[in-house]
C-alpha cells in the first residue's frame, strides 16, 4: 500500500478544498483556525479525517430552539433535521457578553432609553437563542459536498496513475 502516491496525494487535495472552503466560510474565527485534516494509511486504505473545535459541529448542523426546529443541508443535498436541541439550558451569558463587547454592540432599555449592561444583553439574547435556536452556517457540509460530486472520477484517474506505476516498476 505504501505505493498508492497518487492517491495519497489526491486525497490530501481533496482535504485540501474541504478546508480551504469551509475556512473561507467562518473566515476571522476562531473556528476557521481550528478546521484542520489528516490523511491516514489504515488496513484497508486509506482515510481523511477532518478536525476542528466541538463547536463546529453546532455551527454547521444549527441548534434547534424550544419553539422552532432548525434544518440544516448535509453534503448529499438532503434537508434535515439537526441533531442538536436546547431543552432547559440556554448559552451561558458570559460567553454572549463578550462577543457582544467584540461586536460593539449596545442594548438600550425600551422604557428609559438608557443603555443596559452587556450581560444582561447577553442573558436577553440567550433566552431568544434557547427559544429559537440557532440557524445553520453548513460551512463544512456544502464544501464536502461539492467536493464528493468529483471524489469517484477523479480518484479512479489516480488509481489508473497508480497502477501504472506500479506496473512500470514490476516490469
Amino acid at each position: 500500500m505504501a505505493e498508492m502516491e497518487a492517491i495519497q496525494k489526491y486525497l490530501r487535495s481533496f482535504a485540501l478544498y474541504v478546508r480551504k472552503e469551509a475556512r473561507k466560510r467562518v473566515k476571522g474565527t476562531e473556528l476557521e483556525k481550528s478546521i484542520k485534516f489528516r490523511v491516514k494509511q489504515t488496513a484497508t486504505g486509506y482515510e481523511v479525517q477532518f478536525m476542528m473545535y466541538q463547536y463546529g459541529q453546532f455551527v454547521d448542523k444549527g441548534v434547534s430552539g424550544n419553539k422552532n426546529s432548525q434544518k440544516y443541508t448535509t453534503y448529499e443535498g438532503k434537508t434535515i433535521e439537526s441533531p442538536f436541541k436546547f431543552t432547559t439550558k440556554q448559552p451561558p451569558p458570559d460567553i454572549l457578553a463578550k462577543w457582544i463587547s467584540k461586536k460593539k454592540i449596545k442594548g438600550r432599555d425600551k422604557k428609559s432609553g438608557r443603555y443596559i449592561t452587556n450581560l444582561s444583553l447577553a442573558f436577553i439574547i440567550g433566552r431568544s437563542i434557547k427559544r429559537e435556536g440557532l440557524k445553520s452556517l453548513s460551512f463544512f457540509q456544502k464544501p464536502l459536498g461539492v467536493a464528493m460530486d468529483s471524489f469517484g472520477l477523479n480518484m479512479m484517474g489516480a488509481l489508473k496513475e497508480d497502477i501504472i506505476t506500479g506496473w512500470t516498476k514490476f516490469k
